[in-house]
Formats: C-alpha cells, structure tokens, sequence
C-alpha cells in the first residue's frame, strides 16, 4: 500500500501526471494488482482494494496546503488579468469605432497601464488628475 501511494503525488503537479486525488479508479487498479501478485502464492485471491484514508505527517500536509494554496492564487490572477485584457481591448475598439477620442500609441500605452492596474488592483485605486499632457 505504501509504495503505490509513494509513487504518485496527491495533486498532479504538472498536465497529464496522474495523482492520488484525481486518478484514485487507476490507482486502485495498480494497488490491486500489487497486492494480488504479493498473495498468489499464499492462494488468496483480491477482488477489490480501495484508499479510504490518506494521512501525511502535519509538516507534509501543511505543505501540501500552501502548494495548492498558492496554485489557486496563480489560477485566479491569471483569471483577473485574462479578464482585465478582455476589457481594456473592449474599451479601446469601442473608442476607436464610436470615434470617442484619438489616442496614439504612446497614450493607448497609458490607458492600457492605468487600466490594468484599476482592474488587476488587490486594493482600491485612487484616481490621479493630470493638469497637463503627456508630452509635456
């Protein structure tokens, strides 16, 4: 039992990489044929295993939970700025096709700043007024 579940991660680190979380029907399979072929000789025969309870030692399990933690705050930034993107190319071909205002590359630039950093901000967002240009 210990070594079928040393030999697979609790989450897939990585597309395609098989884990004790997501893969359990596969692996009892494999925890199956591991123990049968251990007990053949003593003629017993295995119809079913299954992993009812995994239990880590709490320095491994704490881990663990800053691991997925931290996947999950990569998954929801990369939503946010995903997201943020979609709008700030909403509002500049909505600029451009209702002829609203001119902006050339070098103040699209600033807009898309300034608009990525209002939509991606974990904190509120204080407007700054400028008082003169740009170019100036």
């Amino acid at each position: 039992m210990r070594h079928i579940a040393n030999g697979y991660p609790y989450d897939a680190h990585e597309p395609g990489q098989m884990s004790l979380r997501d893969n359990a029907e596969e692996i009892t399979i494999r925890l199956s044929e591991e123990i049968a072929a251990r007990v053949q000789s003593a003629g017993v025969r295995i119809i079913e295993s299954r992993i009812t309870h995994l239990a880590y030692a709490p320095e491994i399990a704490q881990a663990m939970l800053r691991r997925q933690q931290a996947g999950a705050v990569v998954a929801a930034r990369q939503r946010i700025v995903r997201g943020a993107v979609g709008m700030v190319e909403s509002a500049l071909s909505q600029l451009a096709a209702q002829d609203v205002v001119e902006l050339d590359e070098e103040r699209k630039a600033a807009m898309v700043s300034n608009m990525l950093v209002v939509l991606c901000s974990e904190h509120a967002t204080q407007p700054v007024i400028n008082t003169g240009s740009l170019y100036q």
